[in-house]
């Protein structure tokens, strides 16, 4: 095969598997026009349209989806016998994906991650935040991090936090205005500020639980947002009421800048969790990413 051939090849796997020339370029770290014009010369030379192209998205024909899972599957055997060679020197190596949200990420991947990127050059990983669940098969991701108790049964899931807490909460000026509420049925009387995530399929219903009943409460509020952090910041310009996980608020309430209501209706629950396939081999890079996630309390 010839060296063209197989860039070209490499090329066209970005731009199928990301569904996006911009995408595809951004993975293989050229531009967009480099990709652009090998997936032209790949289709001239096999005589075949692999690729069909609009002005908002790009999906691979009949053809391209058979080449691509035959490229994929060399391709992804190349990559395993050069982490299991890497393997022969002992230390962690390879390219680990993991799809996480963004508070994980900058909770708890990013400070433990550091400290072993430092000591593994050649260990590489791809932190991908999204809002909402995420295939990590179909999309080839190593692993995935959500929230203990949305883990899928028949995934592999290590605890990488401990249990975690919502925490209802407003800034001290929202209240001067406005009487805290006592139970999560005056809710209905406060500006509340939504969450709207893919997970839950629309806006998030508020969660409570006190003596083992649990109540959702679909709130009311004049603005809704798609992050946590931007519903933090809404509480604390003044706005409302915002519901997020304790970690978030508690240093704001410890400066006084937010007062959290409700907390004898929000017990706790499992934190964060790595999932992945139980069918999963460990590489050495993967098996120091777990290793370095854990929890140990």
């Amino acid at each position: 095969m010839a060296r063209n051939d197989l860039n070209d090849l490499l090329a066209f796997r970005a731009v199928a598997t990301e569904r996006s020339f911009t995408r595809g370029a951004a993975r293989l770290g050229v531009s967009t026009s480099a990709v652009s014009h090998a997936l032209r010369g790949l289709e001239d030379r096999i005589g075949i349209r692999l690729l069909n192209r609009t002005t908002r998205s790009v999906v691979p024909t009949e053809a391209g989806e058979r080449l691509l899972t035959t490229v994929s599957t060399l391709i992804e055997g190349v990559e395993a016998e050069l982490a299991s060679l890497g393997e022969l020197k002992g230390t962690p190596t390879g390219n680990i994906r993991i799809t996480t949200s963004a508070h994980a990420a900058k909770a708890i991947l990013e400070p433990a991650l550091l400290p072993l990127l430092a000591a593994y050059p050649e260990l590489k990983v791809e932190l991908s935040a999204e809002a909402g669940f995420v295939d990590i098969v179909a999309e080839r991701f190593d692993a995935g991090v959500r929230l203990g108790e949305t883990v899928a049964q028949d995934m592999v899931a290590v605890a990488i936090g401990p249990d975690m807490r919502m925490a209802a909460a407003a800034s001290p000026n929202y209240f001067a205005r406005r009487q805290p509420p006592q139970t999560p049925h005056d809710l209905r009387d406060h500006n509340c500020i939504n969450l709207r995530f893919p997970t839950y399929g629309g806006l998030y219903a508020w969660e409570f639980e006190k003596d083992g009943r649990a109540l959702n409460v679909r709130v009311e509020g004049q603005l809704t947002v798609n992050d946590t952090a931007l519903a933090l910041q809404a509480a604390m310009d003044g706005l409302g009421i915002a519901y997020i996980t304790d970690d978030q608020v508690l240093p704001l309430i410890a400066e006084g800048r937010l007062i959290r209501v409700l907390q004898d209706w929000c017990p706790p629950f499992p934190g964060y969790h790595l999932y992945y396939p139980s069918r999963r081999q460990h590489s050495s890079g993967f098996a120091a990413v777990i290793e370095a996630l854990r929890y140990r309390g």
